[in-house]
């Protein structure tokens, strides 16, 4: 595969560029990465970066409430934002000779969002709507959010995204606008720009739209990464309505950036991607003991977790699943893993590299994801490789490290 080549520049207010250029059809995806998330959030107002993901679209100055869809779709193009622990981001995909509604309404929003009384209640409203649908009303919708809250100890990873309705409850409007006056700013976001559109062009439009926006006065807020480790199982039964009983389990693992990161994605696509991985033969083609079986293999900016989700038979025997996969997990630890099973997880590894190329905004996406963790977009060109060198060695090794262990915390989740 050939080297993704792009440029950057930044401007005087700290905005950084990435710019990708690829004419092969004539669209072009404006991404704006803010370097906010829910662990920048304070301990009382959890839920605060996704809350701005939805106040985002409640208008600008130049720009009425939720006019940015209309602006966008009236263009024949597409738009929406994310949240995660770690960053916010907001993209247009847009007709290349549009590239400029794109810019506008990103700068328009960055330097004029309306964060009034109303617009603030309506989302506040929205988001605690969202939380009782998606998580609080759906079945085993807590589960991600009870493990977190055990296995991180005093790190803001300890909450999710989605945040405390009581603290959405009691947040005020003072609350917000110191909110958005501290993180969007252009000194904490990245712009990227990718598809149809030229280095020079890119410049001088990111110096039009966003090179008068003043930076942040205030102190960004970046927490350290915990230093206190669990240091035993904790073991929780939860009684909820659900109609089969279920087993997760998390382990603390290393950041993004480290070496282990692609290895402990490899142990994952071993245990249980596809129907001939150890976990799905095993629990559900031969014992049928489980209706699914997942890992998740959740490295973050600061450490993550390994995540193992087990959903049982109506009968199912929960610690009879519980031995099962400790017994895989100790066959990996031993260095009981083959070549063939290696290269197949690092094949669909590559795989998934790959197709995350092949469209603009997804190269876009990896050049923002490498200069916000790892310090540096041109990382992008040494995924492939980091993969395609895991050994077995280095399975085993990564194994003994973060699942030798007694620290991890074991849910059990059973019918009322």
């Amino acid at each position: 595969m050939k080297p993704i080549e792009f440029s950057e520049f930044d401007l005087p207010n700290g905005l950084h560029c990435i710019v990708y250029e690829n004419h092969r059809s004539p669209i072009v995806t404006v991404d704006v990465w803010y370097h906010v998330g829910s662990k920048n959030e304070s301990p009382e107002r959890t839920g605060f970066a996704h809350l701005f993901e939805h106040m985002m679209f409640q208008g600008s100055a130049n720009v009425g409430k939720t006019e940015h869809f209309s602006y966008v779709q009236n263009a024949g193009g597409s738009l929406n934002g994310s949240t995660t622990q770690d960053r916010t981001n907001y993209y247009e995909t847009l007709p290349s000779n549009r590239l400029e509604l794109g810019l506008w309404l990103e700068s328009d929003r960055m330097m004029s969002l309306q964060v009034t009384a109303e617009n603030f209640e309506n989302q506040r409203e929205v988001v605690k709507e969202e939380r009782r649908m998606h998580y609080d009303n759906r079945p085993y919708g807590t589960v991600y959010e009870e493990m977190c809250a055990r296995l991180f100890i005093d790190h803001p990873y300890k909450w999710i995204p989605i945040g405390s309705m009581k603290h959405l409850e009691d947040a005020t409007l003072s609350d917000a606008q110191d909110f958005y006056n501290t993180f969007y700013a252009p000194n904490n976001a990245t712009l990227i720009l990718s598809g149809d559109v030229t280095l020079e062009k890119a410049r001088t439009l990111a110096e039009k739209y966003f090179g008068e926006i003043a930076p942040s006065q205030h102190d960004i807020p970046r927490p350290k990464a915990e230093s206190t480790l669990l240091n035993r199982e904790i073991t929780e039964t939860f009684h909820d309505n659900v109609q089969l009983p279920a087993l997760f389990m998390a382990y603390r693992i290393c950041d993004i950036k480290h070496p282990d990161s692609d290895v402990l994605g490899a142990i994952s696509d071993i245990l249980s991607d596809g129907e001939s991985s150890r976990l799905y033969r095993k629990l559900v083609y031969e014992e049928q003991l489980v209706r699914s079986i997942d890992t998740h293999s959740m490295p973050l900016e600061q450490p993550g977790l390994f995540f193992i989700s087990a959903i049982g038979m109506p009968d199912t025997d929960l610690n009879a699943v519980k031995a099962r996969i400790d017994e895989e997990m100790a066959k990996i630890i031993a260095g009981e893993v083959g070549e063939a099973e290696l290269e197949k997880a690092k094949n669909g590894a590559e795989m998934g590299i790959i197709k995350s190329f092949s469209t603009i905004m997804g190269t876009g996406e990896n050049l923002a994801h490498f200069h916000t963790y790892y310090g540096s977009a041109s990382e992008i060109n040494n995924e492939l490789e980091r993969v395609s060198n895991i050994t077995p060695d280095d399975v085993q090794r990564a194994a003994k490290k973060y699942f030798e262990t007694d620290g991890r915390v074991v849910l059990y989740w059973l019918p009322k």
